[in-house]
């Protein structure tokens, strides 16, 4: 019996916005615990958690289920990839050294015979301009240099804080879908893929564009949305907890 592929996106963990599923973390945990020994991949595509940013001798103690469960995971012989999202986009060593999950900020892979290009998919749609411009202040070598001299508890309450606001502003925003299956689209071609797997909009889907197949995970906060691969399909599925 081949192994089942894995993809999620879009948890958020760290903040339970309105409307959020109770204990949903806890469900994340179950749902890594439950494909323990049935899977061959997961990929976590993108703002798994609300902030990451890693100092040298601190890591957030909130999340150790996770961190144990991915752990074991990884050892029962589970590829398990991390991408950079807009609100976790800091890694460093942390995952590959402490639980061999690789961290990136695109990804390909062969999974089941296809070929999947993997990433979070802020700041592709044209209309995140805005964003891309702020995303360069924040990715500013000083910038990063000297948010690591705030103590870590005022770090992550300034990131909450500023994640609020955030996500109120983009509660009214539209989603313009044909942004993101466009650029799809091209990266399916310039790859050489048959699989793109994006996140960050939270619109959960599969979509047949020119050059392939594109799809969305969903988002791990309203709904705990993934994506199951088989034989080369994949297949939109929801976690019951």
């Amino acid at each position: 019996m081949s192994l089942s592929a894995y993809f999620i996106s879009d948890a958020h963990l760290g903040v339970n916005p309105p409307g959020a599923i109770p204990n949903r973390e806890k469900a994340l945990v179950r749902f890594v615990e439950s494909i323990c020994g049935q899977a061959s991949h997961l990929v976590i595509v993108g703002d798994l958690f609300e902030f990451w940013y890693e100092y040298n001798d601190y890591v957030c103690r909130n999340h150790f289920d996770l961190f144990f469960a991915l752990r074991e995971l990884v050892k029962s012989g589970c590829e398990v990839h991390l991408l950079q999202g807009n609100h976790d986009f800091a890694y460093g060593d942390f995952f590959p050294k402490s639980m061999g999950v690789q961290a990136h900020k695109d990804l390909v892979l062969e999974i089941q015979g296809k070929q999947v290009y993997f990433r979070h998919g802020d700041g592709v749609a044209k209309s995140d301009f805005g964003y891309r411009l702020f995303r360069r202040v924040l990715d500013f070598p000083l910038n990063r240099w000297l948010f690591k001299q705030i103590h870590p508890d005022w770090g992550m309450a300034l990131a909450r804080f500023v994640g609020r606001n955030s996500r109120k502003v983009g509660e009214t925003r539209v989603i313009k879908m044909d942004e993101y299956l466009h650029w799809a689209n091209r990266m399916l071609k310039s790859h050489g893929c048959d699989y793109c797997v994006l996140g960050h909009h939270h619109i959960s889907g599969i979509w047949n564009v020119e050059n392939g197949i594109v799809a969305s995970a969903g988002e791990w906060i309203k709904k705990l949305t993934y994506i199951q691969m088989d034989e080369g399909e994949l297949n939109l599925k929801e976690f019951e907890f």
